[in-house]
């Protein structure tokens, strides 16, 4: 089923009058209507940007696998924002890829696996999140290469000395409220190593949502 783009801040609208009293939604969410749900907008380009800023809603750019567009994005919506009942000032989250382990070797074959993912789906072939695969990145080809170059231009990949220096950097290159950390591991127990070599390096409180991701606030 296709759908309009153009479409989009309607259906947000929808969404959102689903969970209030608004003369606008004759159908009434049960259980639903009258909750306070906070509402995001999630995207990877200047639309998403632009949205998020028009409704006053917090804005989580997807910098971990689409980071083109991030510091324009973010600038747009800042100078865009209008505040709403819910939200004052603009909020925003960013991506970030986080492959941990105790040696760089075993860092790098963990995020084969990720690695694997994305050149399969910009190659249109979309498949699961598959086995790592001992030196994958180096046996591809130069477009398969700079896809990945692309695609994980927000991520470090090593040591947890070279994870807290890569997050740290990133945190003082982008002004940001919260991140979300992503660890897109095969081995359930090496994406907890993941998170926790990233929890350790930022030492801040963290709040597990899932198999696959954090969410960090800063202090």
């Amino acid at each position: 089923m296709s759908s309009d783009p153009n479409e989009f801040p309607r259906d947000v609208q929808e969404l959102a009058d689903y969970f209030s009293v608004s003369p606008r939604q004759a159908v009434r969410a049960v259980p639903g209507t009258g909750l306070s749900v906070p509402l995001w907008i999630l995207g990877s380009s200047l639309f998403g940007a632009q949205v998020a800023a028009a409704f006053g809603l917090p804005f989580a750019f997807a910098s971990h696998f689409a980071p083109a567009q991030m510091m324009a994005a973010i600038e747009l919506y800042r100078h865009e924002f209008r505040a709403s009942q819910g939200l004052a000032k603009p909020y925003v989250m960013l991506g970030f890829n986080v492959f941990g382990a105790d040696s760089v070797e075993q860092a790098k074959f963990l995020a084969s696996s990720m690695q694997q993912a994305f050149v399969n789906l910009r190659s249109g072939r979309p498949s699961q999140l598959q086995p790592p695969a001992e030196g994958y990145a180096e046996g591809l080809g130069p477009q398969e290469r700079a896809i990945l170059d692309q695609v994980l231009s927000c991520a470090s990949i090593g040591t947890p000395e070279m994870v807290r220096a890569d997050l740290h950097n990133f945190i003082e290159l982008n002004r940001w409220d919260e991140l979300m950390i992503t660890s897109q591991i095969f081995d359930h127990a090496a994406r907890l190593r993941s998170f926790e070599i990233a929890s350790r390096s930022l030492s801040l409180k963290c709040c597990w949502s899932g198999l696959l991701k954090t969410l960090v606030t800063r202090h």
